[in-house]
């Protein structure tokens, strides 16, 4: 037996495109616990809502995550529009299903370009960003910003999206399949990356259960959940089902966010092709006064809302517990019995967001 050390991994490491922190136990290169330590980067926004009008709220959530930030904003309104018994316009809620799913793309394609950096195969993390650019042009053509969408609003969405545009997304999302494609070919193919993924980080359907992971890392493991089945926006008027794999390893998990670039494309077409005519947004009348749990999917996993009014344009709380958060005791578990060489593509198999976790 040899002797046990603790290393430190993180919050500054080359591959980390966030500072998660992790004291790792190893004995001959062999991980045996892993032990988180989060609170590098919190920036106190929940402490935000006891300040700023329940409206301007929105763009404190949406800055909870550059990356997730439209998911951030829709699970704000959407909780809040719950209080106030608002019924948000056909022609918003389509809007928003849209704009929910490119985001998941654009997500997707970074983490897939990260995951290539991480394996060591820098062309494929080109390659991956360069498609992600058609769909930071798509966010920048319908919202103007590239990241920050600012598009959500209490009671509907404050820009509508022409059919000459919504035919050009179209387009668009039919490059970016045909691009997908080929990437996949090396993703799913390749040998090196194979060798990397395949068999590493096991996690077994109980374990994700018992643990509590979500989104793509739980799906990877057989966990069927999928908080867009329960229909918020307008998913509950479009055809799909959620993207599952049973092997639990870092192979599965690009598997499950490859396919899911597919169902966002899918979704994409069949929102743009049901959107009705009508109103951007119902108007909000009065204050919040009560509370609501929101759940939604964000391209990370499961992300939940609540909030707590008072009938005054001050809401009494906000809170968010993120896919991140849910998702570091399963890591954790999947790191032991590692080697220490695999626990940048472990770690980075999550895709995490050490932003949403601390905020």
């Amino acid at each position: 037996m040899g002797k046990k050390s603790v290393v430190p991994f993180g919050p500054q490491h080359p591959v980390l495109p966030e500072p998660i922190h992790l004291d790792l136990v190893i004995e001959d290169e062999i991980i045996s616990e892993a032990i988180p330590n989060i609170g590098f980067i919190h920036r106190g926004l929940e402490g935000l809502v006891e300040k700023k009008d329940f409206n301007e709220m929105v763009y404190i959530a949406e800055r909870t995550c550059g990356i997730c930030s439209f998911g951030h904003g829709l699970g704000y309104v959407e909780a809040i529009e719950h209080v106030m018994n608002i019924e948000v316009p056909a022609r918003a809620r389509y809007l928003r299903t849209i704009w929910a799913e490119l985001g998941r793309m654009h997500s997707h394609l970074l983490w897939l370009g990260l995951a290539a950096d991480a394996f060591g195969f820098e062309s494929l993390f080109y390659e991956s960003w360069r498609i992600r650019e058609r769909i930071l042009d798509l966010h920048e053509l319908t919202c103007g910003s590239r990241l920050i969408f600012s598009v959500n609003k209490v009671g509907g969405v404050i820009r509508d999206i022409p059919a000459d545009k919504l035919a050009y997304i179209k387009d668009q999302i039919l490059i970016v399949e045909k691009e997908v494609k080929n990437i996949e070919k090396t993703f799913l193919g390749d040998y090196s990356v194979q060798t990397r993924s395949k068999g590493i980080g096991l996690l077994t359907k109980e374990e994700a259960h018992d643990l509590g992971a979500v989104g793509p890392f739980a799906r990877a493991s057989g966990i069927t959940a999928d908080l867009r089945t329960t229909g918020y926006a307008a998913y509950g008027e479009l055809d799909f089902e959620p993207v599952i794999s049973n092997d639990g390893d870092c192979y599965a998990r690009l598997d499950v966010r490859i396919r899911e670039l597919y169902q966002s494309i899918d979704l994409i077409r069949q929102a743009i092709d049901k959107i009705p005519e009508g109103e951007l947004e119902a108007k909000a009348i009065g204050f919040p006064k009560g509370e609501y749990f929101m759940r939604i999917e964000q391209p990370r996993g499961e992300a939940v809302y609540y909030v707590k009014g008072n009938g005054t344009k001050i809401l009494d709380r906000m809170r968010i517990r993120t896919p991140t958060f849910a998702n570091i005791p399963p890591l954790c578990e999947t790191l032991k019995g590692a080697d220490y060489a695999d626990v940048g593509p472990l770690v980075v198999s999550i895709d995490p967001c050490i932003s949403c976790t601390e905020r």
